[in-house]
């Protein structure tokens, strides 16, 4: 009915440049000239189109959509983009930033993890000069990651990091940030970030997430998206890197015999501290973020704290991780395979805040709505693989008799 009626096409722009309405509109809500104006245009234009449909030439209904054009930038020019925004939009959707840093991230990162692993097994094995090209093409595609960011920021307006997909490449570019703390300390743990990077920009081109650059909802149009977001998106790179330095540990811990013991005891030691760092830096990020979403939400619901499920959920972040960075404190406690169990399985909570939150809890943060979104088969196997390899990592460790505290 709105296509018959003509209401359905919005092209015409509101008399204070505000929105988009349609010519019926237009006619019926504007003032007498401007309305006679809008219909003595749109006329025009469907008439032409009618002769032009008789006999094949549309040079006049060209004209009269020029005529509808130059209206549209006279009235409506707060509403049209400018012709660099266009152009910057058109350059993003033409590169493909992050699509293309799928491959390249976790192809550079496996291989430089293979390599390592390989050199641990085998010390002869050099990989310095391997190590240094792969930091570099890693860097390179940081800040191709960086250019992407800033370019959606530029076109859209406002920080790239404001609905799941754009908060997807915001965790990518901080876990890979993240990466350059420790890369002197340890090529394990870079090559672990550009791992991670590629595999959280991968689920972030899974169909389940809209790349669609888009308007923001009113109550994120405040400055406290760019602060209260950034700071606690960032700690989930901090916190994810942790997990995979954990399961890096373990895996480790498989491979481990009576040749390589010493040498892998210090890979262990070295990883773990790093591991540690990365998770304090990663509790401190996401403690400060929560306070800050405390005062944004004063700001735009009139109260500090509503045990909102995302809230609560942040909260039992912190909890998780303030327990298990305190943990080494209690003698009996204070073992290196222990936290690294406890490194990796502490992720589950920030999970949960980010994903499930979202889709299977209903509050103001989150997007459930009706029945749950059902889990996919991959994260059972995903569980299942986890603890198979504590299981032999713990069975190792109990054959070799292996007992390191932190």
């Amino acid at each position: 009915y709105m296509v018959y009626t003509g209401a359905l096409l919005r092209i015409i722009p509101s008399l204070k440049g505000e929105k988009w309405v349609s010519p019926v509109d237009a006619i019926k809500s504007f003032s007498k000239k401007e309305a006679e104006l809008v219909r003595l245009i749109m006329a025009s234009y469907f008439q032409n189109v009618d002769e032009a449909l008789k006999n094949g030439n549309w040079a006049k209904a060209n004209k009269a959509l020029d005529v509808i054009v130059d209206y549209q930038k006279y009235t409506g020019s707060k509403l049209i983009p400018p012709k660099s925004k266009i152009k910057a939009e058109l350059l993003y959707n033409r590169l493909d930033i992050f699509n293309r840093l799928v491959p390249y991230y976790m192809g550079i990162g496996f291989i430089l993890l293979i390599l390592i692993l390989i050199h641990l097994i085998n010390p002869r094995f050099k990989i310095k000069a391997i190590v240094r090209v792969g930091v570099g093409l890693i860097f390179l595609g940081f800040l191709a990651h960086t250019f992407g960011m800033g370019l959606r920021w530029y076109i859209s307006g406002h920080a790239p990091w404001s609905d799941g997909y754009e908060s997807m490449l915001y965790i990518a570019w901080a876990t890979i940030f993240a990466g350059f703390f420790f890369a002197k300390k340890s090529p394990i743990a870079f090559a672990a970030t550009s791992l991670l990077g590629g595999l959280i920009l991968f689920v972030a081109h899974l169909n389940w997430l809209d790349p669609q650059i888009t308007n923001l909802v009113p109550v994120l149009k405040s400055y406290w998206l760019m602060i209260h977001v950034s700071v606690i998106t960032a700690s989930y790179g901090f916190l994810g890197l942790s997990a995979l330095l954990a399961f890096v540990v373990l895996i480790l811990f498989i491979f481990i015999n009576e040749k390589n013991k010493t040498l892998m005891q210090l890979t262990f030691k070295e990883l773990t501290f790093i591991n540690e760092m990365s998770m304090i830096i990663g509790l401190v990020l996401v403690t400060i973020g929560n306070f800050l979403g405390g005062v944004w939400a004063n700001e735009s619901w009139g109260r500090y704290w509503g045990w909102d499920p995302k809230e609560t959920w942040a909260a039992v972040t912190i909890l998780v991780y303030a327990a298990i960075t305190h943990i080494r404190l209690i003698p009996r406690l204070n073992r290196l395979f222990l936290f690294n169990v406890l490194a990796l399985l502490g992720y589950s909570s920030v999970i949960m805040t980010y994903f499930g939150v979202n889709f299977y809890l209903s509050g103001l943060h989150s997007y459930a709505q009706g029945d749950p979104v059902p889990i996919p088969v991959w994260v059972y196997w995903a569980v299942a693989i986890i603890f198979s390899i504590i299981g032999l990592a713990y069975y190792k460790k109990r054959k070799l008799g292996i007992d390191i505290r932190i």
